[in-house]
């Protein structure tokens, strides 16, 4: 019976050495945390922030699931960077039922990825009746603010006006974030890149904040960079309403997952951390 005993034993530590999860979830001290620990804080929240990298199948997996999981306690309204504002009205016609997929397809400008990475969550909506948002200003106007910084925008008509944030755009040039973009690229950078980067952070918290309505939780996908560190899209929720109660996710990828990296400590309020070898999407 002993020796059957010592067996086992052992043949679990082995299993256990083998183990390999496909993401290990941290909050922002570094700790490891439950995912059933973060889904009751999330609850609680105005909004929610999920920070993903943009071709990792976990942060897409956990995007759907976390939706899922919290429009069972709370009232949702979805909205995403990957949805610009001029196509919000083929994003609501889909929704709606006026048009199919290929309708959608052909009438908004879909991220190459869309079809497995964002549609769950479109339809997810769609089938619960929920608002989805397109909140990202067109990117030609975040191209024209690269080149020429806020100043091109000056001869924007009355429409175009209504697909970004409110003008002046608010601007703090000495937010780490935006700083760390100049250091990026280089020699390939301008002052205005940065400034670029800010005008797709305040337009999405603009289409963001107007959107949300107390008692109901915004869940909003977007690129981790847009939220990391409190700044980018939280920075601007916080000058529309200081006391908004926002919860952030971060998604970083890591050689070794047991631990995570210092460099990764406080970008958000839960990090999640999967290997640097995981398949993309695209």
């Amino acid at each position: 019976m002993i020796k059957l005993l010592s067996l086992f034993l052992v043949l679990s530590i082995s299993l256990q050495a083998f183990d390999k999860p496909a993401y290990v979830l941290y909050n922002a001290k570094g700790n490891k945390v439950s995912y059933e620990k973060m889904l009751k804080n999330l609850q609680k929240q105005d909004v929610v922030l999920i920070g993903e990298l943009h071709n990792n199948p976990i942060s897409h997996w956990l995007e759907l699931e976390i939706t899922q999981a919290l429009s069972e306690k709370r009232q949702l309204v979805l909205g995403a960077e990957m949805f610009e504002r001029d196509n919000q009205a083929a994003l609501t016609n889909y929704l709606q039922g006026k048009i199919t997929a290929k309708g959608l397809d052909s009438s908004a400008r879909l991220w190459k990825n869309y079809k497995t990475d964002y549609a769950p969550l479109v339809n997810f909506a769609k089938v619960k009746n929920l608002p989805f948002i397109a909140t990202n200003v067109p990117r030609k106007y975040a191209s024209q603010v690269s080149r020429g910084g806020f100043e091109s925008l000056a001869n924007l008509t009355s429409e175009e006006k209504t697909w970004i944030g409110p003008m002046p755009i608010a601007y703090d040039a000495n937010l780490p974030g935006y700083q760390k973009m100049l250091t990026m690229m280089g020699e390939h950078t301008s002052p205005n890149m940065p400034k670029a980067q800010a005008l797709k952070d305040a337009t999405m918290a603009h289409f963001l904040f107007t959107n949300w309505t107390p008692g109901s939780l915004f869940i909003h996908y977007n690129g981790s960079y847009h939220s990391e560190y409190y700044e980018g899209i939280s920075w601007y929720l916080k000058r529309s309403k200081a006391d908004i109660k926002i919860a952030t996710i971060a998604t970083v990828s890591q050689k070794e997952i047991d631990s995570l990296l210092p460099e990764h400590l406080l970008k958000a309020d839960y990090i999640i951390c999967v290997e640097e070898d995981m398949t993309g999407t695209y």
